[in-house]
C-alpha cells in the first residue's frame, strides 16, 4: 500500500496538515509508469478537467486509483475518488455513486474488484439519448448516449496485470482494432468452429463493430483498459450451435480459469443447455439469477429474461501484452482468442441484467461477406491478414 507522511505546521498552537503535501513521490515505478501512460495518452485529461474515479478499499484497485489521483493532479486536473463496497455483477451501485456520475464528469474511471454495480434507476427508466437510444446505464449513457462525458472501466484489475498490459504502443493497436471492425461491418454472418468443438452461427448483417482501441481522448470515447479489442453484437435470436468455452469465464463473482470446458447449446437463437462441471453449474446459476431479478421488473421482465439467455458480442483480442490469466477484462484482449458473451449486447435492443464473457482458444471465424463471398478471418487462431 501507498505510505505516506503528514506533514504539519503548528500556529497559534494549533496543528493543521497541509493535505497539498499528503501526496509523496509514488514508490511503484511500474504502476506509476503505467498510470502516467493512462492519464497523459489514453485520457489525455487537460488542466482543469474533474475526474471521477471509483474504486473499492481493496488493497490493488485501491492502489491503482491513487496512482491514477496523483497523475491527474500532476496534469493540472481536478480528481475525485470515490470508494463504495465491493460490487457484484447483480449488486446495485450505491446511491452516492450515481449521484456523483450525474454531476457529468469530463472524465469517468472505474477501477473496480469485480463491478461498479448495476444502475437500478436505469434499468427501471431508461436514460435517452438525443437520437432517441435508451441506456439502462448512466455511465455508458454519459458516455455513449449525451457524449458529454469520456473514460475507462477496469472491473476485476490486479496492479500486477494493470502495470504489465496497460504501456502497450496504442498506435499499433489502433490499426489492429480498426482492421478488424472494419471487416466485421462488412460481414452480413458469421461461423466459428475451434478445437474444442466450438461450431456456432450467427447473423451480423446491418450490425456496425465497435472498437476498444485506448483512445479516450475525445468525449463520447469509452472502454477497457488494458484495451486491445474489436467487437460486434450478433443480431438477436439468430446464434445456431454450439459454443465450447475454454480459456475462461465470467460468472456474477467473477472470472473463472476453466480447467474444465463448459458447453452451451443454442436453439432459435437462444440457449437450450449448458453442459460440464461445477464451472457450468456456475454460469447455468448466474444465468438463473440473472433471470430471477428480472422479474421484478413488471413491464420489461419477459425481455430481460429472455435475453438472459442470448448471445450479446463476439469479441477479437488484439493486445500482445494480455495472455490468458483467469481475469477476464485482460482474457479477452488476448491475442489467438475470441470471446463470446451471454446477455446484453452493445447496441442496446437486447437488454439484460447480465453480461458474461466466455474465452474460446484457438478459433477459426470466417465471414460471410455482403457481396456473397466467404472471408477466414482466423485460422485455429491466427489472424489472416
Amino acid at each position: 500500500m501507498l505510505r505516506q507522511t503528514l506533514h504539519v505546521e503548528k500556529e497559534e498552537g494549533l496543528i493543521y496538515a497541509d493535505a497539498m503535501k499528503l501526496s509523496n513521490p509514488l514508490p511503484d515505478e511500474a504502476l506509476s509508469e503505467a498510470s502516467r501512460i493512462t492519464v497523459t495518452e489514453a485520457l489525455g485529461v487537460a488542466p482543469g478537467e474533474r475526474v471521477l474515479i471509483i474504486t473499492n478499499p481493496l488493497a490493488d484497485v485501491d492502489e491503482i486509483s491513487r496512482y491514477l489521483y496523483h497523475w491527474v493532479r500532476e496534469v493540472g486536473g481536478v480528481p475525485n475518488l470515490l470508494w463504495q463496497e465491493p460490487k457484484t455483477l447483480l449488486d446495485p451501485m450505491d446511491k452516492a455513486v450515481r449521484a456523483a456520475l450525474l454531476s457529468e464528469p469530463e472524465v469517468y474511471i472505474s477501477i473496480s474488484a469485480n463491478k461498479l454495480g448495476k444502475d437500478v434507476e436505469g434499468v427501471a427508466k431508461p436514460y435517452l439519448a438525443p437520437d432517441g437510444t435508451p441506456y439502462n446505464s448512466l455511465p455508458m449513457f454519459l458516455i455513449n448516449g449525451k457524449k458529454c462525458t469520456r473514460g475507462f472501466w477496469s472491473p476485476g484489475i490486479t496492479r500486477h496485470l494493470y502495470a504489465k498490459t496497460v504501456p502497450v504502443n496504442y498506435r499499433r493497436l489502433k490499426a489492429d482494432c480498426q482492421w478488424l471492425a472494419e471487416r466485421l461491418t462488412k460481414a452480413v454472418a458469421v461461423r466459428i468452429t475451434s478445437p474444442g468443438g466450438t461450431e456456432v452461427t450467427f447473423s451480423v448483417n446491418g450490425r456496425e463493430a465497435k472498437l476498444d482501441d485506448g483512445d479516450f481522448r475525445l468525449p463520447g470515447a469509452g472502454g477497457n483498459l488494458p484495451a486491445g479489442e474489436a467487437f460486434i453484437s450478433p443480431v438477436n435470436g439468430s446464434t445456431e450451435g454450439r459454443i465450447v468455452y475454454d480459456g475462461s469465464m465470467s460468472t456474477k463473482d467473477g472470472t473463472l480459469f476453466l480447467y474444465h470446458p463448459i458447453t452451451v447449446e443454442f436453439e432459435e437463437g437462444y440457449i437450450s443447455q449448458i453442459a460440464g462441471g461445477e464451472e457450468a453449474e456456475a454460469l447455468a446459476e448466474t444465468i438463473r439469477e440473472g433471470e430471477e431479478k428480472a422479474d421484478a421488473l413488471s413491464d420489461k421482465a419477459e425481455e430481460y429474461r429472455r435475453n438472459a439467455r442470448h448471445l450479446g458480442e463476439l469479441g477479437i483480442g488484439v493486445n500482445p501484452l494480455a495472455g490468458i490469466t483467469g481475469n477476464m477484462l485482460v482474457d479477452e484482449k488476448a491475442a489467438r482468442t475470441c470471446h463470446l458473451a451471454i446477455g446484453s449486447n452493445y447496441d442496446n435492443d437486447g437488454p439484460a441484467l447480465i453480461h458474461l464473457d466466455g474465452l474460446v482458444k484457438e478459433p477459426t471465424i470466417e465471414l460471410e461477406m455482403d457481396d456473397g463471398t466467404r472471408l477466414v478471418l482466423m485460422e485455429d487462431g491466427e489472424m489472416k491478414r
